[in-house]
């Protein structure tokens, strides 16, 4: 995937993982963005490990993975402090 692929993946998949799980990416929306392509590269790593293939298309696979890598980081970081709390 090329770099515009991880920024649109980063974006979709850190607000949805802000939106449902608990806690907040720190940075407003440039953070989210970051922290769900950091995510989605974790993930990717982490499956291509696991399976004997890489992640390399937009699709609900990927997503999934992108998705699951990114909830791990925001618990991560949440258990560290960084992350903001969720308004109510």
């Amino acid at each position: 995937m090329g770099i515009v692929s991880w920024i649109v993946l980063g974006a979709i998949v850190g607000f949805a993982v802000n939106w449902l799980v608990s806690g907040r990416f720190p940075g407003g929306i440039p953070g989210t963005v970051v922290a769900g392509a950091a995510g989605a590269f974790i993930g990717g790593a982490a499956f291509s490990l696991v399976a004997d293939r890489a992640v390399s298309s937009l699709d609900a696979l990927s997503l999934l993975i992108a998705f699951a890598g990114a909830a791990l980081l925001l618990t991560a970081v949440r258990k560290a402090g960084y992350a903001a709390p969720r308004p109510h």
